[in-house]
C-alpha cells in the first residue's frame, strides 16, 4: 500500500503526526489487516478551510505513486482538539470525484 496522508492545517502546529505513523508501522486502527509494506508517498495538509487544496494535493500524491489517500483523524475525528472538520464530507467527496475508483480513500488513521 502506498499512502498519501492529508491532515488538518489547523492542528499541524500541535500534532507532528507521530500517532499516524505509529499506527501505520504497527498496522493498527485504520491499517489493521493490511498485507505487505505501507509506504508513505506524502504527508501534507488540507491547505486550510474549507479544504479545497486537499483535492489537488491528493491528485499530486497519486501522480507520485500513492494508491490510497488517507484523511487523518485530525480531520475526520477532531484529534487532538476534539473538533472534527465541518468540511470533511465535501472534501472527501471532491477527492473521490477527482481521483475515481482506482484510488482508495481511508477516512481516519487512529
Amino acid at each position: 500500500m502506498k499512502v498519501g496522508l492529508i491532515r488538518c492545517m489547523q492542528t499541524e502546529d500541535m500534532c507532528p503526526g507521530t500517532t499516524d505513523f505509529k499506527v501505520m508501522r504497527e498496522k493498527k486502527c485504520a491499517f489493521e489487516g493490511v498485507d505487505g509494506e505501507i509506504e508513505v508517498i506524502g504527508f501534507t495538509t488540507c491547505g486550510g478551510c474549507p479544504g479545497k487544496r486537499a483535492v489537488t494535493r491528493a491528485a499530486e500524491m497519486v501522480k507520485r505513486g500513492a494508491d490510497t489517500i488517507v484523511l487523518c483523524s485530525c480531520i475526520t475525528r477532531g484529534n487532538p482538539i476534539g473538533f472534527a472538520c465541518p468540511h470533511v464530507q465535501a472534501m472527501k467527496d471532491a477527492i473521490a470525484k477527482k481521483l475515481g475508483d482506482s484510488v482508495s480513500i481511508i477516512d481516519y488513521t487512529h
